[in-house]
């Protein structure tokens, strides 16, 4: 992936950023017990392990890790100075880990994330850390109410900065509203940093009891890390099994296989111009990819008759999405979507299937997959009839809406076409500069 040059200008900077308060922090740092040295070390070996074996989210395209709370309990407990090349420093042996093992041959697509993710980590650490010199917070971890107040409030800043500087990045990447995006993932990664503030407080506060102490903290907590890594793992290697499912498909009927990623792909879209969350994103995108697979069950001679289906036919036809959400229901990670999938078929008019519910009886979520659904079919060549072209397509979308349609969903499907009929034109043109 190339990566554009305002995204490399960013990383440039935050870099020099991190560089100029790593220096500063360097002179300004005291002499500390051998107890404490090696406390840093145990720390240090935690944190490494904790982004080496971070916990991956595909649709925020970040990693989390509990590697947080440690970061924050070494500026609680030792100060902004030696937080900041603590971060700096562990934040760089793992990166350089985890990238150079999986890109030796080429330096140049090691050094760009590695330098993103150790500065964007000392740059937040750093800022957090001002709180601290502002306050005259003293090094030794939380032993007044009062540091309590300074240390949530650091928190507060360190996790503000960090998901700005993330953010940040995969916008200028991917060329999404910052504003919108950053009050996505703070509402929902509220509950993750709040568990890792509480597990950094705890730790600050048990240094005060003895370091020896802050061992008792630091093996839950990576319990914690550990379950929370193996469950999302087993959430996805349960949606591959069944997206797998789907693929079977494109053994008996090629067009529904390639139909269900490219309406998936459709309906993110569609998404991402309403606005929505990125866990509302991702359950569309998730329902939307398994949307189909209840037809698994129809016979060759329905779903692969090329011509249209007579009306015994047709209500064997309509019961394919009942069979796909019979399918995925008892799955934990389908369990949010198993109504948007049942009812993807309805139409806004209450003329749908299999339920005939109306208007804002549907999900929203299987509102989003039928205008993508709807768009896909019109413009897809089928046995019976040649595919639309775009514009008699929006035509017919727009003709939809308020019949088969949500109206606000079908609006949003209309941007999302002039936005990519723009897309194809910048490709096209020789004389774009991806920038």
């Amino acid at each position: 992936m190339r990566i554009p040059t305002r995204a490399r200008i960013y990383v440039y900077l935050l870099s020099v950023l991190a560089i100029l308060g790593i220096v500063l922090a360097g002179g300004t740092v005291g002499r500390i017990s051998s107890q404490d040295a090696v406390l840093l070390l145990i720390f240090a070996a935690f944190a490494i392990m904790s982004e080496i074996y971070a916990t991956w989210i595909p649709a925020y395209k970040w990693e989390i890790s509990s590697s947080i709370a440690v970061y924050l309990a070494t500026l609680f407990i030792f100060g902004p100075s030696i937080a900041a090349l603590f971060v700096f420093g562990s934040s760089i042996v793992s990166e350089f880990f985890l990238r150079w093992s999986a890109n030796r041959k080429n330096w140049r697509a090691v050094l760009f994330p590695v330098l993103f993710n150790a500065s964007q980590l000392a740059v937040a650490i750093t800022v957090a850390g001002l709180l601290l010199r502002l306050t005259n917070y003293p090094a030794g971890g939380l032993q007044a109410p009062s540091h309590y107040l300074i240390a949530v409030c650091a928190f507060l800043i360190y996790a503000l900065v960090n998901l700005f500087l993330v953010t940040s990045i995969i916008n200028l990447v991917d060329r999404k509203p910052i504003a919108t995006s950053l009050g996505s993932n703070i509402r929902d990664f509220t509950i993750q940093y709040i568990v890792l503030c509480v597990s950094a407080l705890l730790l600050a506060v048990l240094y005060t009891i003895s370091p020896w102490h802050v061992l008792l903290a630091l093996f839950p907590l990576a319990l914690v890390h550990v379950s929370f890594r193996s469950y999302l793992k087993l959430q996805t290697e349960a949606r591959k099994t069944f997206e797998k499912i789907s693929l079977i498909l494109d053994a008996r009927d090629h067009y529904t296989a390639v139909h269900s990623e490219e309406v998936a792909e459709l309906a993110v879209r569609i998404g991402e111009e309403m606005g929505l969350s990125q866990g509302e994103i991702e359950r569309i995108d998730i329902a939307a990819r398994v949307h189909d697979i209840g037809k698994i069950a129809i016979p060759d001679s329905i779903l692969l008759k090329p011509g249209p289906l007579d009306d015994e036919e047709w209500k064997i036809m309509k019961q394919h999405p009942v069979t796909s959400a019979d399918l995925i229901s008892g799955l934990e990670i389908y369990s949010p979507v198993v109504e948007a999938v049942r009812h993807e078929h309805e139409k806004w008019n209450g003329s749908g299937y299999p339920d005939g519910l109306a208007g804002e009886e549907i999900p929203f979520v299987s509102r989003v997959i039928a205008a993508a659904d709807v768009y896909n079919a019109l413009t897809t060549d089928r046995p019976y009839r040649s595919a639309f072209s775009k514009d008699k397509a929006a035509e017919i979308i727009r003709d939809s809406s308020g019949v088969d349609l949500d109206p606000q969903v079908a609006r949003a499907l209309l941007r999302v076409i002039n936005s990519m009929v723009g897309e194809e034109s910048e490709a096209s043109d020789p004389e774009t500069i991806n920038a």
